[in-house]
Formats: C-alpha cells, structure tokens, sequence
C-alpha cells in the first residue's frame, strides 16, 4: 500500500481537511457528554432551573449543528481524494500495461489485467476513503473517551483501559487471519474472470461442440471455489462484531456496577456516571465503524498488493545501441534465435537471412513453425533470445519503441476492429488522415466494395471487435489501417486467410505496384500467396529449412514441396 501512497500527492489538501474535519467532529461529540452531565447534575438536580437546562440543550444542539456541518466537509474531501487517487492509479496502471512487451502481457492474462483495473482499484480507493474519514475520528472518539473517563474517575478510566486494550488484542487478530484469506478471494476472482470470458469469446465453438453442460459444471466449480473463500473470509471477520459488542457490554455491566457503588458513596454524581455510560456507548459505535474499516482495509491491502506486482513489473525488452553500422542490407536477421521463457525451448533457432527495400518476403511452415515469432521480432514485439534483427543497419532494440512501429505496418493474425467508424479505425494508422487517403488505402486492401456497401461509407458505425462486418471485411479493413501510414515494412501475418483467391490475388498485385514500394512480408499458409515473393523462407520447428524462389524451393526443399503439392495437383 505504500507504494501507492506516491498518488494522492496531488491531493495533499483534501488529504489533510478531510481528518482534520473528522478530528473537529469528534471533538464536539466528546463535549457531548459532559454537556449532558452538567443538565443533571446542575439543571435538574443541581436546581438552577429550566433557563439552565434551556441553554445546555441549545448548547447540544449547536454542537449537533456544527458536527455535521464538519462530517459533510470532511466526507467531501475525503471522496474527492479518494477518486483522484483511483483516477491517477487508474492512469499509470493502464500506462504501464501498455509499455509491457507482449511476453509480460502474455503471463498477466487479458481477464487478470481487467480485474486489477476494475475490482481492485475500486477496493483500494474504497480504502483511501474510509481512511480518511475514519481513521481520525475513531481513534480519538476511542482514546478521547478514555481520557476523559480517568478525569472523571481512576478505576473507571481502568474499566476503559481494559476493554480498549482486549479489543485491539480482538482486531489486529482478526487483521492479520484476514489479509491473506482476501488475498485468495482475489485470486479465486481472477480465475472466475477467465473462465467467465473465454466462455463468453468462445460462445459458438461451446455451442457448435454440444458443451454447454460441462462448461456450466467447470464454472460452478470454480464459481463453489470462489463461495468457499469468500464464505471462510467472512466467518472471520463476521467475529469482529459480537465479539466487540461482548466485551464493551462486559465493560458497561462493570461500570454501572461500580458507578452505582460511587454515587451511593457520594463519590461520584448520578451525571458523571451517566457520562461515563455515554462515553462507553460511543467507544461502542466507533469501535463498530473501526472494525468494519479493518475489514475494508484488509481487503484493499490485499489488492493494493497485486495492483503493486503490475507497477512494478518491467518490460523484458531490452535496450541497446543505436549506432547504425554501414553497408548492412535494409533488413538482415543475424543467426536469430527466440524462446517466450527462460526455461522454455526455442520458438526459432539460428535463423539468418536478409531483405532489401522493396522486398516482397514470404513465410512458411507448419502450424507452430514460429512464423509469426519471426515477423513479431521486426517492430521489436519480443526480444531475440540470441543473435540480432537489423532494420537499417540498426538492431531493433536501438529503437526507440514510436520510431520503429511508425516504419511497420502490422497486420495480426486476428483482425481486430474498435467501437466507431470505419474512418476512426482507419486513422489508427495516421490519425490526421485525410477523406482522400483513407479511401486510397481501402482501394488498394481491396476494400472499397465494402465501403460502398454501407449506406454511411467511412462513417458507418463498427461493433466492438468489428462484429458486423464478415471474415474477409475485417481482414481487409485492418490491411487498409496499416496501408493508411505508408509504412516502410509492411507485415501480414495470415491475415488474407479470410479472402477468396480472386481477392487474394487481386491484393498481392496492388502491393506490388504501391508507388512508396515498402518491404513486406505475408505469412501464409498457402502457397499461391506468396509464389511470387522475392524469397520465400520455410520453417519447420523453429529453425530454417529453406530460403529461395517458389521455383528454386520445389526444387530444393522438400517441405516446401510438400506443402505446395498438398494443395495442388502434382504438375506433369
């Protein structure tokens, strides 16, 4: 939680207001009393009449006034700081998962991602504001009360002592069961956010496979598990109430007992005695409001933890020189080889080739052959394990991280649309696009058909993840995103999967005539999309078992004759 203390900086004001306003209320409450002591033992028994006990009661109800006056300032500043400190641990936290490589996002997992900015941001800033407007008032409501008990009576300010000291002995204890008990809550909550949303993305294929019963078991599993936690957590802290309640009542039958002795000795007045009941009931309430903070607390130490393991993670790209050495082709892989863990194997294996501008490169190989591995290293997605990646005559990793994605245009293999006009997801590419440009682009993706069809053109209206445009539409309106930039590198990774060969054809030939004539690389699966590469590199299990003309590797590389006769007749 520390940690996170760094953002209510820019709210050190309301920071402090607020347990200032919460330290003047209780204040005034702790007056209260002694008030209300002084109309029995004066006004009524006292003798000084009614104007007295009118003015004690006015007295009362000025403090009333003014002690909420002060609650409502203090819940001000204490909600107001607690939304900034969400809205700036909000910002940073989604900054710094952005600035992480695809190898940490990978191991967080988008639903763990998800939940750390939602759930657990708002348990913490939960905290901050029951902090702030609690931890003041209750501890001088509590000490306060004891104080004013030893000025009244010695043995009673003990009978206080006491009770204060069982009762922390009761919280802390429970505190510190609590914490990690939260902490697996958490954690149960994060795998019930997984499941919940593959089963959401993977809705057809459950259905298409008949099953919905066993993914139904799979999540009341998971969802008992959760129950289970939650139900354990709570039992514990569920003890904090009756617990208090048992030991402050003890300590009121005590203090009546002994206040009763007191007054039949003339010791103590019938309203120092009511005082100290008065007193005993507050460190009751206050207590109460204490233990359910503990609670709030404990669970957002719990998540404040996890949210400071995403803040503290570094991107495991690594940084390196960016001297450009001369006489380098434009872009030259260098005995490259690339594992996603350090105890995991090679995704590629010593793979070396080189392309000049204007290339047209294709990959091929086998599922899981590292095809896309490779073209990921090029805009620096992932680090090479060993060996280099050259653009320019400088390894990637010299790049500053906007320098080399502006050179790339990638297009995954997933296409991913975003809520908006087709004009807005064009202008991910070049957000000052013009009209003109984004149509020049979807011409050459082999798009405008799709553009036509729609009554409102680029302003018609995309569904989140593109949903109401086919396969091949959102495959080729990603394609016309990367094309609106002019890249120099221009990566398709079987990303024309979706398209008939006719538009399949139709794209690689408008590629080839882009007067700005990038680099591109297609990864595919089917020959015919890249036959007419410049050179073709096949891979089999990570490492390179060819490089050459579509001509040159039917000749010399049996793989990729394999793969080319599996989809057409054996030529005579």
């Amino acid at each position: 939680m520390k940690k996170l203390l760094k953002y209510l900086a820019g709210f050190k004001a309301e920071s402090i207001l607020a347990p200032l306003f919460k330290f003047l209320e209780a204040c005034f409450e702790l007056i209260v009393p002694l008030v209300v002591s002084a109309i029995i033992d004066n006004g009524i028994t006292g003798g000084r009449g009614a104007s007295y006990v009118g003015w004690m009661c006015a007295l009362l109800v000025a403090l009333g006034a003014v002690g909420l006056v002060s609650a409502v300032f203090a819940q001000y500043f204490a909600a107001k700081a607690a939304a900034g400190f969400a809205k700036e641990l909000r910002h940073d936290l989604f900054a710094k998962m952005q600035s992480l490589s695809y190898a940490e996002i990978d191991g967080l997992g988008t639903s763990r991602m998800i939940t750390r900015m939602t759930s657990d941001v708002n348990q913490v800033q939960n905290g901050v504001n029951m902090v702030l407007r609690l931890f003041m008032r209750s501890p001088v409501i509590v000490f306060g009360a004891m104080i004013c008990a030893f000025m009244i009576d010695a043995l009673a300010g003990g009978i206080f002592a006491a009770a204060i000291a069982v009762l922390c002995v009761i919280i802390f204890g429970i505190l510190l069961l609590t914490i990690p008990m939260y902490r697996k809550v958490q954690g149960n909550l994060d795998g019930i956010t997984t499941y919940t949303r593959e089963a959401l993305t993977g809705a057809r294929v459950i259905r298409a496979f008949c099953n919905e019963d066993k993914e139904i078991e799979a999540f009341n599993a998971k969802n008992a598990a959760l129950k289970r936690s939650q139900t354990l957590a709570g039992r514990v802290s569920a003890l904090m109430n009756p617990l208090t309640y048992a030991v402050i009542n003890v300590a009121i039958i005590l203090l009546i007992y002994t206040g009763a002795i007191k007054v039949e000795a003339s010791v103590l007045t019938t309203g120092e005695v009511i005082a100290l009941y008065n007193y005993m009931s507050q460190i009751l309430v206050e207590l109460i409001k204490l233990a359910n903070l503990i609670i709030t607390v404990t669970k957002s130490f719990a998540c404040a933890g996890r949210l400071a393991e995403v803040l503290d993670m570094q991107s495991s790209l690594k940084r390196g020189s960016s001297e450009r050495a001369e006489g380098m082709p434009y872009i030259k892989f260098d005995n490259v080889s690339m594992k996603y863990a350090a105890d995991a194997g090679n995704a590629l294996t010593s793979v070396s080739f080189t392309a000049e501008r204007g290339d047209t490169i294709g990959v091929i190989g086998g599922t899981g052959s590292g095809k896309s591995t490779l073209v990921n290293l090029i805009p620096h997605f992932y680090d090479a394990s060993e060996g280099g990646v050259y653009i320019d005559g400088i390894n990637v990793n010299g790049y500053d991280d906007d320098a080399i994605r502006q050179k790339c245009g990638v297009v995954p293999q997933r296409a991913v649309l975003f809520n908006g006009t087709i004009a807005e997801n064009l202008r991910w590419g070049k957000p000052d696009a013009t009209d003109e440009e984004l149509l020049e682009a979807v011409k050459e993706a082999q798009a405008d058909d799709v553009i036509r069809a729609k009554r409102d053109g680029l302003n018609e209206m995309v569904e989140q993840g593109g949903l109401n445009f086919s396969g091949g539409q959102r495959q080729r309106l990603t394609i016309a995103r990367a094309l609106v930039r002019k890249p120099e590198i221009l990566i398709l990774d079987d990303s024309a999967s979706a398209l008939d060969y006719a538009t399949d054809a139709r794209l690689r030939q408008s590629l080839k005539e882009l007067d700005y004539k990038p680099t591109v690389f297609i990864v595919s699966q089917r020959t015919s999309s890249i036959r007419n590469a410049d050179k073709i590199i096949v891979l089999d299990h990570g490492a390179v078992a060819g490089i050459g003309t579509h001509e040159e590797l039917l000749k010399n590389c049996p793989l990729y004759r394999e793969i080319h006769y599996s989809q057409y007749e054996k030529e005579a």
